[in-house]
Protein backbone atom coordinates (compact mmCIF):
# COMPACT_ATOMS: atom_id res chain seq x y z
CA UNK A 1 0.00 0.00 0.00
CA UNK A 2 1.06 3.42 -0.61
CA UNK A 3 1.91 5.53 2.44
CA UNK A 4 -0.14 9.08 2.91
CA UNK A 5 0.03 11.57 5.39
CA UNK A 6 -2.29 14.07 6.81
CA UNK A 7 -1.11 16.99 8.94
CA UNK A 8 -3.20 19.39 10.43
CA UNK A 9 -2.53 23.11 10.80
CA UNK A 10 -0.83 23.06 14.42
CA UNK A 11 1.55 21.10 12.82
CA UNK A 12 0.12 17.63 14.16
CA UNK A 13 0.70 14.63 11.53
CA UNK A 14 -0.72 11.35 10.84
CA UNK A 15 0.17 8.40 9.46
CA UNK A 16 -1.60 5.94 6.78
CA UNK A 17 -2.07 4.59 3.57
CA UNK A 18 -3.78 5.93 0.36
CA UNK A 19 -7.46 4.71 -0.65
CA UNK A 20 -9.36 6.33 -3.37
CA UNK A 21 -7.86 8.94 -5.13
CA UNK A 22 -3.86 9.43 -5.19
CA UNK A 23 -2.67 13.75 -4.72
CA UNK A 24 -3.60 16.28 -2.46
CA UNK A 25 -6.53 17.79 -0.99
CA UNK A 26 -7.04 20.58 2.06
CA UNK A 27 -9.91 21.08 3.70
CA UNK A 28 -11.18 22.18 7.10
CA UNK A 29 -10.76 18.71 8.85
CA UNK A 30 -14.13 17.63 11.33
CA UNK A 31 -15.23 13.80 12.47
CA UNK A 32 -18.95 12.36 12.42
CA UNK A 33 -19.42 9.96 14.81
CA UNK A 34 -22.05 7.56 12.33
CA UNK A 35 -22.02 4.25 12.55
CA UNK A 36 -23.22 3.83 8.85
CA UNK A 37 -23.89 6.09 6.24
CA UNK A 38 -20.86 6.96 4.91
CA UNK A 39 -22.14 7.31 1.19
CA UNK A 40 -24.66 9.76 2.80
CA UNK A 41 -22.03 12.05 4.57
CA UNK A 42 -19.55 11.72 1.61
CA UNK A 43 -22.38 13.11 -1.02
CA UNK A 44 -23.98 15.92 1.39
CA UNK A 45 -23.12 19.10 0.15
CA UNK A 46 -22.54 20.97 3.52
CA UNK A 47 -19.74 18.55 3.79
CA UNK A 48 -18.22 21.13 0.95
CA UNK A 49 -14.50 22.43 1.88
CA UNK A 50 -14.05 19.27 4.66
CA UNK A 51 -11.71 16.54 5.13
CA UNK A 52 -14.35 14.12 7.10
CA UNK A 53 -12.83 11.40 9.47
CA UNK A 54 -15.14 8.66 10.19
CA UNK A 55 -14.52 7.71 14.06
CA UNK A 56 -16.35 3.77 13.65
CA UNK A 57 -13.31 1.61 12.81
CA UNK A 58 -14.57 0.23 9.52
CA UNK A 59 -15.57 1.43 6.82
CA UNK A 60 -16.16 0.27 3.13
CA UNK A 61 -18.05 -2.85 4.40
CA UNK A 62 -21.25 -2.38 2.73
CA UNK A 63 -19.98 -0.99 -0.50
CA UNK A 64 -22.07 1.85 -2.24
CA UNK A 65 -24.60 1.99 -4.64
CA UNK A 66 -27.02 4.11 -6.86
CA UNK A 67 -29.76 4.76 -4.26
CA UNK A 68 -27.87 6.10 -0.81
CA UNK A 69 -26.90 9.70 -1.62
CA UNK A 70 -27.58 12.80 -0.91
CA UNK A 71 -26.21 14.77 -4.47
CA UNK A 72 -25.08 13.20 -7.66
CA UNK A 73 -21.30 13.21 -6.59
CA UNK A 74 -19.26 13.02 -3.45
CA UNK A 75 -18.54 16.91 -2.30
CA UNK A 76 -16.13 16.05 0.44
CA UNK A 77 -12.65 17.45 0.00
CA UNK A 78 -10.88 14.50 1.50
CA UNK A 79 -12.26 11.59 3.78
CA UNK A 80 -10.21 9.49 6.52
CA UNK A 81 -10.73 5.87 7.82
CA UNK A 82 -9.21 3.47 10.63
CA UNK A 83 -9.74 0.29 8.23
CA UNK A 84 -11.44 0.66 5.13
CA UNK A 85 -12.77 -2.89 3.99
CA UNK A 86 -11.49 -3.89 0.36
CA UNK A 87 -14.68 -6.42 -0.39
CA UNK A 88 -17.97 -5.37 0.65
CA UNK A 89 -21.00 -7.92 1.68
CA UNK A 90 -24.20 -6.51 1.05
CA UNK A 91 -26.78 -7.30 -1.20
CA UNK A 92 -27.43 -3.94 -2.47
CA UNK A 93 -23.71 -2.82 -2.90
CA UNK A 94 -23.00 -2.51 -6.76
CA UNK A 95 -19.56 -1.77 -5.85
CA UNK A 96 -16.78 -0.62 -3.48
CA UNK A 97 -15.74 2.47 -2.09
CA UNK A 98 -12.29 2.27 -2.84
CA UNK A 99 -13.32 2.60 -6.87
CA UNK A 100 -16.06 5.09 -5.91
CA UNK A 101 -14.05 7.45 -5.14
CA UNK A 102 -11.26 7.36 -7.38
CA UNK A 103 -14.08 7.67 -9.73
CA UNK A 104 -14.85 11.31 -8.52
CA UNK A 105 -11.16 12.16 -7.45
CA UNK A 106 -11.42 12.28 -3.57
CA UNK A 107 -8.42 11.31 -2.02
CA UNK A 108 -8.66 8.93 0.78
CA UNK A 109 -6.44 7.78 3.75
CA UNK A 110 -6.86 4.38 6.10
CA UNK A 111 -4.49 3.01 8.56
CA UNK A 112 -5.43 6.54 10.68
CA UNK A 113 -5.38 5.92 14.54
CA UNK A 114 -8.69 7.52 14.05
CA UNK A 115 -9.67 7.50 17.95
CA UNK A 116 -6.53 9.77 18.69
CA UNK A 117 -7.08 12.36 15.70
CA UNK A 118 -11.37 12.20 16.97
CA UNK A 119 -9.64 13.16 20.42
CA UNK A 120 -7.50 15.89 19.20
CA UNK A 121 -9.68 17.75 17.22
CA UNK A 122 -11.92 17.70 20.56
CA UNK A 123 -9.52 19.23 22.46
CA UNK A 124 -7.98 21.88 20.37
CA UNK A 125 -10.93 22.18 17.71
CA UNK A 126 -11.56 21.64 14.42
CA UNK A 127 -9.00 22.86 11.86
CA UNK A 128 -7.56 23.15 8.13
CA UNK A 129 -5.22 20.08 7.44
CA UNK A 130 -4.07 18.47 4.02
CA UNK A 131 -3.83 14.56 3.06
CA UNK A 132 -1.17 14.10 0.64
CA UNK A 133 0.06 10.70 -1.15
CA UNK A 134 2.60 12.57 -3.02
CA UNK A 135 4.76 15.02 -0.89
CA UNK A 136 5.33 13.38 2.57
CA UNK A 137 7.53 15.86 3.58
CA UNK A 138 5.61 16.81 7.22
CA UNK A 139 7.22 20.53 7.18
CA UNK A 140 6.23 21.01 3.21
CA UNK A 141 2.69 19.84 3.75
CA UNK A 142 2.56 22.61 6.95
CA UNK A 143 3.53 25.29 4.63
CA UNK A 144 0.59 24.68 2.02
CA UNK A 145 -2.06 24.06 4.79
CA UNK A 146 -0.99 27.58 6.26
CA UNK A 147 -0.93 29.52 3.06
CA UNK A 148 -4.22 27.58 2.07
CA UNK A 149 -7.50 30.36 2.99
CA UNK A 150 -9.69 29.26 6.07
CA UNK A 151 -13.07 27.29 5.16
CA UNK A 152 -14.72 31.14 6.74
CA UNK A 153 -13.10 32.83 3.65
CA UNK A 154 -14.43 30.74 1.07
CA UNK A 155 -18.06 30.88 -0.51
CA UNK A 156 -18.57 27.17 -0.80
CA UNK A 157 -22.16 27.84 -1.71
CA UNK A 158 -21.25 28.83 -5.21
CA UNK A 159 -19.67 25.43 -6.31
CA UNK A 160 -22.61 23.25 -5.10
CA UNK A 161 -25.52 25.39 -5.94
CA UNK A 162 -27.94 24.43 -8.62
CA UNK A 163 -26.56 26.57 -11.76
CA UNK A 164 -30.20 27.34 -13.24
CA UNK A 165 -33.68 27.50 -11.40
CA UNK A 166 -35.90 24.29 -12.38
CA UNK A 167 -38.88 22.17 -11.44
CA UNK A 168 -37.90 19.39 -9.54
CA UNK A 169 -41.56 17.88 -8.72
CA UNK A 170 -44.82 19.64 -9.89
CA UNK A 171 -48.29 18.42 -9.69
CA UNK A 172 -50.92 20.89 -10.30
CA UNK A 173 -53.00 21.64 -7.02
CA UNK A 174 -50.48 21.32 -4.91
CA UNK A 175 -48.77 24.14 -2.49
CA UNK A 176 -45.60 25.82 -4.44
CA UNK A 177 -42.26 25.35 -2.36
CA UNK A 178 -40.03 27.11 -3.65
CA UNK A 179 -35.82 25.74 -2.22
CA UNK A 180 -33.52 27.89 -2.17
CA UNK A 181 -30.39 25.24 -3.10
CA UNK A 182 -27.54 26.06 -0.47
CA UNK A 183 -26.52 22.74 -1.27
CA UNK A 184 -29.80 21.13 -0.91
CA UNK A 185 -30.02 17.16 -0.16
CA UNK A 186 -32.08 15.07 -2.16
CA UNK A 187 -33.68 13.96 1.02
CA UNK A 188 -35.42 16.84 2.14
CA UNK A 189 -36.48 17.08 -1.83
CA UNK A 190 -37.73 13.91 -1.08
CA UNK A 191 -39.50 14.36 2.23
CA UNK A 192 -41.32 18.04 0.95
CA UNK A 193 -42.59 15.50 -1.88
CA UNK A 194 -43.90 12.91 0.64
CA UNK A 195 -45.86 15.50 2.68
CA UNK A 196 -47.70 17.01 -0.45
CA UNK A 197 -45.35 19.96 -1.62
CA UNK A 198 -45.17 20.60 -5.51
CA UNK A 199 -41.15 21.79 -5.48
CA UNK A 200 -39.35 24.46 -7.69
CA UNK A 201 -35.53 24.83 -7.39
CA UNK A 202 -33.66 28.21 -7.58
CA UNK A 203 -29.85 28.70 -7.32
CA UNK A 204 -28.34 30.43 -4.21
CA UNK A 205 -28.11 33.87 -5.60
CA UNK A 206 -31.51 34.51 -7.10
CA UNK A 207 -32.95 37.77 -6.54
CA UNK A 208 -35.82 37.61 -4.21
CA UNK A 209 -37.61 39.87 -6.04
CA UNK A 210 -38.12 36.63 -8.67
CA UNK A 211 -39.29 34.29 -6.18
CA UNK A 212 -41.62 36.59 -5.13
CA UNK A 213 -43.11 36.98 -8.98
CA UNK A 214 -43.43 33.42 -8.82
CA UNK A 215 -45.51 33.53 -5.82
CA UNK A 216 -45.22 30.42 -4.05
CA UNK A 217 -47.11 29.39 -1.20
CA UNK A 218 -43.75 29.31 0.99
CA UNK A 219 -39.87 29.28 0.75
CA UNK A 220 -37.67 26.92 2.14
CA UNK A 221 -34.03 27.58 3.19
CA UNK A 222 -31.76 24.29 2.46
CA UNK A 223 -28.43 23.60 4.17
CA UNK A 224 -25.25 23.97 2.85
CA UNK A 225 -21.36 24.67 3.26
CA UNK A 226 -19.30 27.25 5.27
CA UNK A 227 -19.75 29.92 7.38
CA UNK A 228 -23.33 31.50 6.84
CA UNK A 229 -21.75 34.98 7.44
CA UNK A 230 -20.00 35.00 4.13
CA UNK A 231 -23.37 34.65 2.32
CA UNK A 232 -24.35 38.10 2.88
CA UNK A 233 -26.26 37.97 -0.33
CA UNK A 234 -28.66 35.47 0.81
CA UNK A 235 -29.28 37.27 3.91
CA UNK A 236 -30.45 40.01 2.29
CA UNK A 237 -32.96 38.21 -0.08
CA UNK A 238 -33.77 36.25 3.29
CA UNK A 239 -34.88 40.20 5.00
CA UNK A 240 -37.38 40.37 2.14
CA UNK A 241 -39.55 37.65 2.53
CA UNK A 242 -39.89 38.15 6.12
CA UNK A 243 -43.64 38.75 6.43
CA UNK A 244 -44.56 37.72 3.54
CA UNK A 245 -44.48 34.02 2.96
CA UNK A 246 -43.97 31.38 5.01
CA UNK A 247 -40.56 29.95 5.77
CA UNK A 248 -38.45 27.32 7.02
CA UNK A 249 -34.38 26.50 7.29
CA UNK A 250 -33.04 24.08 7.67
CA UNK A 251 -29.27 24.01 8.78
CA UNK A 252 -27.24 26.70 7.40
CA UNK A 253 -30.97 28.09 5.72
CA UNK A 254 -31.52 28.00 9.78
CA UNK A 255 -28.43 30.56 10.57
CA UNK A 256 -28.89 32.46 7.71
CA UNK A 257 -32.41 32.99 9.26
CA UNK A 258 -31.17 34.07 12.62
CA UNK A 259 -28.58 36.71 10.99
CA UNK A 260 -31.52 38.11 8.05
CA UNK A 261 -33.37 38.53 11.39
CA UNK A 262 -30.55 40.56 12.66
CA UNK A 263 -28.96 38.20 14.92
CA UNK A 264 -25.29 36.52 15.43
CA UNK A 265 -24.24 33.00 14.96
CA UNK A 266 -20.84 31.72 16.20
CA UNK A 267 -18.59 28.44 15.63
CA UNK A 268 -18.78 25.54 17.50
CA UNK A 269 -15.30 24.37 18.83
CA UNK A 270 -15.83 20.97 16.87
CA UNK A 271 -19.14 21.21 15.64
CA UNK A 272 -21.79 18.46 15.35
CA UNK A 273 -21.33 15.62 12.77
CA UNK A 274 -23.22 12.23 13.46
CA UNK A 275 -26.47 10.43 13.94
CA UNK A 276 -27.16 10.19 17.24
CA UNK A 277 -27.51 13.83 18.58
CA UNK A 278 -30.58 14.23 20.80
CA UNK A 279 -32.61 17.25 20.52
CA UNK A 280 -35.37 18.10 22.95
CA UNK A 281 -38.72 19.98 21.44
CA UNK A 282 -39.25 22.48 24.13
CA UNK A 283 -42.92 22.80 22.98
CA UNK A 284 -43.94 19.09 23.56
CA UNK A 285 -40.98 17.61 25.91
CA UNK A 286 -40.23 15.20 23.05
CA UNK A 287 -36.58 13.90 22.65
CA UNK A 288 -35.74 13.24 18.94
CA UNK A 289 -32.47 11.43 18.03
CA UNK A 290 -31.66 13.64 15.19
CA UNK A 291 -28.54 13.86 12.56
CA UNK A 292 -25.94 16.50 12.85
CA UNK A 293 -23.49 18.29 10.36
CA UNK A 294 -23.25 21.84 10.96
CA UNK A 295 -20.40 24.12 12.88
CA UNK A 296 -22.21 26.77 13.31
CA UNK A 297 -24.93 28.01 15.61
CA UNK A 298 -27.28 31.03 15.72
CA UNK A 299 -27.06 33.05 19.09
CA UNK A 300 -30.21 32.77 19.66
CA UNK A 301 -29.94 35.09 22.94
CA UNK A 302 -29.41 37.96 20.21
CA UNK A 303 -33.13 36.94 18.60
CA UNK A 304 -34.45 37.05 21.44
CA UNK A 305 -36.80 39.48 21.18
CA UNK A 306 -37.86 38.69 17.67
CA UNK A 307 -37.76 34.39 18.29
CA UNK A 308 -38.85 31.78 20.50
CA UNK A 309 -35.97 28.82 21.56
CA UNK A 310 -38.08 25.41 19.78
CA UNK A 311 -35.63 22.83 20.26
CA UNK A 312 -32.52 22.05 22.00
CA UNK A 313 -29.12 19.52 22.12
CA UNK A 314 -29.20 17.64 24.99
CA UNK A 315 -25.39 16.74 24.46
CA UNK A 316 -24.15 20.53 25.05
CA UNK A 317 -27.50 22.60 25.35
CA UNK A 318 -26.81 24.88 22.30
CA UNK A 319 -29.63 25.48 20.24
CA UNK A 320 -31.34 23.25 17.49
CA UNK A 321 -34.63 25.05 16.15
CA UNK A 322 -36.62 28.34 16.82
CA UNK A 323 -39.66 30.15 15.77
CA UNK A 324 -40.61 34.20 14.81
CA UNK A 325 -43.13 35.66 17.18
CA UNK A 326 -45.09 37.28 14.90
CA UNK A 327 -44.72 35.97 11.43
CA UNK A 328 -44.58 32.09 9.90
CA UNK A 329 -40.99 31.49 10.38
CA UNK A 330 -39.24 28.26 11.98
CA UNK A 331 -36.20 26.80 11.49
CA UNK A 332 -33.97 23.46 12.50
CA UNK A 333 -30.57 23.09 13.35
CA UNK A 334 -30.75 19.46 12.71
CA UNK A 335 -31.09 17.54 9.34
CA UNK A 336 -35.31 16.30 9.98
CA UNK A 337 -34.69 14.64 6.52
CA UNK A 338 -31.87 12.42 7.58
CA UNK A 339 -34.20 10.31 9.90
CA UNK A 340 -31.72 8.25 11.91
CA UNK A 341 -34.43 7.47 14.57
CA UNK A 342 -35.04 6.69 11.64
CA UNK A 343 -37.81 8.80 11.62
CA UNK A 344 -38.06 10.78 15.07
CA UNK A 345 -38.16 14.44 13.16
CA UNK A 346 -39.57 13.80 9.97
CA UNK A 347 -42.98 15.52 11.27
CA UNK A 348 -41.50 18.88 10.83
CA UNK A 349 -42.10 18.28 7.00
CA UNK A 350 -45.73 18.04 8.43
CA UNK A 351 -45.53 20.88 10.37
CA UNK A 352 -44.02 23.00 7.30
CA UNK A 353 -47.12 22.10 5.49
CA UNK A 354 -49.84 22.87 7.97
CA UNK A 355 -47.98 26.43 8.74
CA UNK A 356 -48.29 27.06 4.79
CA UNK A 357 -51.88 25.70 4.57
CA UNK A 358 -52.88 27.97 7.50
CA UNK A 359 -50.85 31.38 6.47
Amino acid sequence: MKKALLVLKDGTVFEGYSFGAEGESIGEVVFNTSITGYQEILTDPSYKGQIVVMTYTQIGNYGVNEEDIESFKPKVEGFVVREYKYYPSNWRSQGNLDDYLKKYRIVGIQGVDTRALTKHLRDYGAQMGIISTEDLDPYSLLKKVKAHPDISEIDHVSSVTSINPAPYYIENGKPLCVVYDFGVKLSILKNLKRVGFSIFLVPAKTPAEEVLKMNPDCILLSNGPGDPKILQYAVENIKKFIGKKPVFGICLGHQLIGLALGGKTYKLKFGHHGGNHPVKDLDTGRISITAQNHNYCVDIESLKEEVVLTHRNLYDGTEEGMRHRKYPIFSVQHHPEAGPGPNDALDIFEKFMQITINS
